[in-house]
This record gives structure tokens, sequence and C-alpha cells, in this order.
């Protein structure tokens, strides 16, 4: 497997689904925040919701860390499985 193949892989995905979390949010803020209450057992979210615009510079820099944070996940997860499997 190779390292940095499978970082860029996994940032690559990662990213594309950052963007769809955030178009859905942006698209359908209620029924998302719904889906998040009952993904997380019931904790109720909505008291921290506060209405602001959507930001381009906030996204871009969560999809740049969220990007470079699997990009070193995967390339050490592959180089780990590399030395596990030999």
């Amino acid at each position: 497997m190779a390292p940095l193949r499978t970082g860029i892989a996994l940032a690559i995905i990662t990213g594309v689904f950052y963007a769809l979390c955030a178009l859905v949010w942006v698209v359908a803020p209620g029924p998302f925040l719904s889906f998040m209450n009952n993904l997380f057992h019931g904790m109720d979210f909505t008291s921290i919701v506060q209405p602001q615009p959507f930001a381009w510079s906030g996204f871009l820099a969560a999809l740049l860390v969220l990007s470079t944070w699997a990009l070193l996940a995967g390339a050490f997860f592959a180089g780990l499985l590399n030395r596990l499997t030999r």
C-alpha cells in the first residue's frame, strides 16, 4: 500500500464529505440539526446554534485542517499496515 497515495485518497474523500455536509447544513439547517440531535443519542444542539451568514473563510479553514489531518492519518495507516504485514 502506497502511504502517500492512501493519504491523498483519504484527504480527498474527507474533503468531499465535509463539503457535502456543509452544503446540507446551508440548504436545510432544521432537518440537519434534528438529524445531528438523533445521531448523538438525543443531545440537543439547538442551544448552541446562533444564526449567522455562511462564511467561506471558516469553511475553507476547516476543509484545509480536516484534509491535512486525513492525509497524515491515511499515510500513517498505510505505512503502519505495510510494516505489520511484512
